[in-house]
């Protein structure tokens, strides 16, 4: 069975739904500098905040995320432009690596087990939940 294509977005289209993605990364921002005024011991980073905010709007619009989902996807197509910065970096501070290359890479690996550790607990913990929340 072959699938109808979607009908291109229209620029205006496009712009709102990047204006959802910066509002909501905004008003994470926002949200935790208040948060900070109140308990300055706060750490919870703004971009966390407003993922959150977006994923709470994507789950009340429904149907109607097409353009943001389709000026995400735009900005993710772009992502591998972010990692020309940091291989410029590597070639201009390539001695400074060297002398410090072995605990980097000891705590980009650490960090990297702990991450996937944390994620796969978080997930079966998560699907548990779920589970016993279905019946």
């Amino acid at each position: 069975m072959t699938e109808i294509p979607a009908k291109p977005l229209r620029p205006a289209e496009w712009l709102g739904g990047f204006t959802v993605l910066i509002l909501c990364q905004l008003a994470g921002e926002t949200l935790v500098q208040l948060l900070r005024l109140v308990l300055p011991g706060c750490v919870f980073p703004g971009p966390v905040a407003g993922m959150l905010l977006l994923l709470l709007i994507l789950t009340r619009i429904g149907n109607r995320a097409r353009p943001i989902i389709a000026s995400a996807d735009g900005l993710l197509g772009l992502l591998s432009l972010l990692f020309v910065p940091s291989a410029v970096g590597i070639m201009q501070y390539g001695d400074v690596i060297l002398a410090w290359g072995g605990p980097l890479l000891l705590a980009v690996l650490g960090s990297t087990v702990l991450t996937l550790l944390v994620t796969v607990g978080v997930f079966l913990a998560t699907d548990a939940w779920l589970a016993r929340r279905r019946g």
